[in-house]
């Protein structure tokens, strides 16, 4: 029994090596480096329509963007840095009630859409108040990808990216 045990580690381990070393040849010409360190293809991040709506005051404010993910490597949104606020936080809205979330999924070939009354990054405690015109720049760190910096618009405080119009 030890023996057959001994022998099914040793199988399982020899899988794991040979899916390993196989996902290390894909993808081998994109990219200027020697490849990355897991052996995947990291995850390109690309993001899109990024705003602020204006603060009322300098207690909290809203993110919103779309981040696109143009690879096959599924990712996570793990934080969010900037000048502005030593506190960001990843939100989504579940049952029309916002909690703080870890991390959010970014699919492989597919996009993370940040919008208002759904996920969405939280401003708490701002340093200053953006006005509308000015930029507010932020940087995404994923799980896997390597980091993003964005220059969020700050728009006026109606301003919806769906329909920009009054409603």
């Amino acid at each position: 029994m030890n023996h057959r045990t001994t022998r099914t580690i040793a199988a399982a381990l020899s899988l794991t090596a040979a899916l390993a070393i196989s996902g290390c040849s894909s993808d081998s010409d994109s990219g200027s480096g020697s490849g990355s360190k897991s052996g995947a293809a990291k995850p390109e991040m690309t993001v899109s329509g990024g705003y602020m709506p204006e603060p009322v005051n300098d207690k909290m404010a809203g993110a919103f963007m779309v981040i696109k993910n143009g690879s096959k490597t599924a990712d996570k949104l793990v934080g969010v840095t900037s000048p502005l606020s030593d506190d960001l936080q990843i939100h989504e809205t579940k049952d029309q009630k916002m909690q703080q979330v870890q991390a959010m999924d970014v699919p492989a070939n597919g996009e993370l859409n940040l919008e208002r009354g759904g996920s969405h990054v939280m401003f708490m405690g701002l340093k200053n108040t953006p006005k509308v015109g000015e930029k507010v720049t932020v940087e995404l760190r994923f799980e896997k990808a390597d980091p993003v910096k964005v220059e969020l618009d700050v728009k006026e405080r109606t301003y919806n990216a769906k329909n920009s119009t009054a409603h």
